[in-house]
């Protein structure tokens, strides 16, 4: 009898761990194997524009989710749009192919180059759906250049810089798409968006791992909002600076249904989001064109300086610069169960890092035939470890560049009388003490790998373009059977 109770035993013991391993492949397969992913790029946001940095800006759901994950406190953006959406798409510092310098303007007929491999790329490979919403900015002359060209399955937005936010129109075109086909819309910018992503999130089939990339205009000039936003903000006498406002919570908000319909879907838990911005916000009007003139702000009894709404303290200057204000842009993760609320990482981290970080996360390649200057910073933000950067370039151009190593970072003005100046951030955030003179070996050290950035860049494809590009810079190229719609007024489609 004892005998027998012991086959019993094991054979019960073998069936209760048969069961176990077939119940928990079966629950291993409810869920996706691989995270969904939601990359949501603001535009010209202001450093201290969000109520968890102290703005009085309303913005509870991004406040929330920064809070309840890891803030990259230390995350460098470019100085100005282009460059940086390039640095995210394809892991790799924007002088390598081209797009270095300033942005890609209306009547420019370049883009970022067929031959770079995109983010969405390497994500459809890995298995995942792709879909953008929003502005792409890397090319809209030539239909080689637009995003469901690129990788994304389906595109919902515009292809040029900035636009109108009612109208869509830029340059007397209207440059607003589904898919490839221009359309004439009624709405506002950011709802329309942010409606069409909570679309995708709802229809999307949970099998299927998918990559978002929610691409705001806001809070770029110029700078316009609904009644029901503005209206939240009359205590703000500054025209500007009360637009600004409510595009930001505008945005928010739409941020907030995201999020909501992740829950809805049961996905919430399984999804990584992670929010930036591509530079810092302008304090030039050189850099907004949604900034009044002087002769404007004086009527209301303003100060006539010409100076746009977002605040980049404590960094120094804006958008443009190579200072902490134009290139230390607002970046955070968060992905409940996997990233730890609270979490603070000031370790030096570049938008080129997104790219292998997002690519191992899906279970994909970064074998390719161009090298990546991004870095997995997966353990930096999950484990704590240091960056794994020995140097970050913020930028190299023919006549300016800047370094970060450590704590200490470079900017070199070539252009006569030149400059160079080293400054301590650890220390120094605000960059308000030039230690070049002080530090002479830290100065020869960062130069010459500045230097050896500079030799490895390719010629910027915005100053070669000047040389055919002196004409009015308002006006929009698109090839004559894009389909593009002309504005009422005008129309600029080439003949």
């Amino acid at each position: 009898m004892k005998r027998l109770q012991q086959i019993f035993l094991v054979l019960v013991t073998g069936l209760m761990a048969i069961a176990f391993a077939l119940f928990s492949t079966t629950s291993a397969l409810a869920l996706p194997a691989k995270p969904n992913i939601i990359f949501i790029m603001a535009d010209d946001l202001g450093n201290a524009d969000l109520g968890y940095r102290g703005s009085d800006i309303k913005t509870p759901n991004i406040d929330k989710l920064a809070q309840g994950g890891a803030r990259l406190e230390d995350f460098y953006g470019m100085p100005v749009c282009t460059p940086s959406r390039a640095s995210l798409m394809t892991g790799r510092y924007a002088m390598r192919y081209g797009l270095q310098t300033l942005v890609i303007f209306p009547n420019h007929k370049y883009g970022l180059a067929t031959d770079e491999r995109t983010l969405p790329q390497a994500l459809k490979e890995a298995g995942y759906k792709t879909a953008m919403v929003g502005k792409w900015h890397l090319g809209h002359a030539d239909k080689k250049y637009w995003p469901q060209n690129r990788g994304f399955d389906s595109f919902y937005g515009n292809v040029v810089g900035e636009v109108d936010y009612f109208t869509k129109e830029r340059g007397g075109v209207i440059d607003w798409q589904r898919d490839g086909k221009f359309l004439k819309e009624k709405g506002y910018y950011t709802t329309q968006i942010g409606d069409e992503a909570v679309k995708l999130i709802q229809n999307h089939k949970t099998k299927d791992p998918f990559f978002l990339y929610f691409a705001s205009l806001s809070a770029h000039a110029p700078y316009q909002a609904p009644q029901k936003y503005l209206d939240q903000y009359s205590n703000i006498k500054e025209t500007n600076r009360r637009s600004y406002a409510a595009m930001i919570t505008a945005l928010d908000d739409e941020i907030g249904k995201l999020v909501a319909a992740l829950d809805a879907k049961g996905i919430r838990d399984n999804t990584l989001i992670v929010f930036s911005t591509d530079n810092g916000g302008p304090t030039s009007s050189l850099f907004a064109t949604g900034a009044r003139s002087p002769e404007e702000r004086a009527k209301e009894g303003l100060s006539a300086e010409d100076s746009p709404p977002p605040i980049n303290k404590p960094y120094s200057k804006g958008k443009g610069s190579l200072y902490e204000g134009g290139v230390r842009t607002v970046a955070w993760m968060n992905w409940p169960g996997q990233i730890k609320p609270g979490t603070v990482i000031t370790e030096p981290i570049h938008m080129v890092d997104i790219f292998p970080t997002l690519v191992n996360l899906a279970g994909g390649s970064l074998t390719q035939a161009k090298p990546l200057d991004g870095k997995d910073i997966w353990a930096t933000v999950t484990q704590g470890q240091p960056s794994p950067h020995e140097d970050i370039l913020i930028n190299v151009e023919v006549f300016r560049g800047s370094i970060r190593q450590g704590n200490w970072k470079l900017i070199k003005v070539a252009t006569l009388p030149g400059k160079t100046e080293l400054f301590d951030l650890a220390q120094d955030p605000s960059e308000t003490t030039n230690l070049a003179d002080k530090y002479p070996d830290v100065v020869n050290q960062l130069e010459a790998k500045l230097v050896q950035y500079a030799k490895e860049q390719v010629p910027s494809l915005w100053i070669k373009s000047q040389v055919d590009y002196l004409g009015a810079q308002s006006e929009t190229s698109f090839d004559e059977d894009s389909g593009a719609i002309p504005s009422a007024t005008e129309t600029v489609l080439p003949k």
